[in-house]
C-alpha cells in the first residue's frame, strides 16, 4: 500500500512567521518576522486569528513567545532570522530525512 500526504491547507511557498506573545504592558501582539505586518489585539484568541490569516493558515509559522514581545512597526523591515519553518509536519521531515 503506498502512502500518500495529507492536504494541506499551507500553500508550496513558504509562510510568513508570526511571533505572539505580550508586550511590557500586558497587551497580546502579534507580528510577522520582517516587522511588516502586525498588531495589538484583546486577547490571544485574536492574535493567533491575525496570524493564521495572514500566514495563509499554517500553524507551523506561529511561535508563542514566553517573554515580553513589543510591536515593532518601525518603516525599515528588519532581515529575517536564521529561524525558517516549513509547512511539513515534524513527521512528514522524518520520513524524508530517513528515505535519504
Amino acid at each position: 500500500m503506498e502512502l500518500s500526504k495529507p492536504p494541506s491547507s499551507c500553500s508550496a511557498v513558504r509562510p510568513r512567521l508570526f511571533r505572539i506573545g505580550r508586550d511590557s504592558h500586558g497587551r497580546w501582539v502579534a507580528q510577522d518576522q520582517h516587522g511588516l505586518c502586525g498588531g495589538l489585539f484583546v486577547d490571544r484568541t485574536e492574535a493567533l486569528k491575525f496570524a493564521m490569516f495572514e500566514n495563509g493558515n499554517c500553524p507551523q509559522a506561529v511561535i508563542m513567545v514566553s517573554g515580553v514581545l513589543e510591536l515593532d512597526m518601525s518603516s525599515e523591515p528588519r532581515p529575517p532570522t536564521k529561524l525558517t519553518v516549513g509547512c511539513q509536519s515534524a513527521a512528514a521531515s522524518r520520513a524524508v530525512s530517513r528515505t535519504r
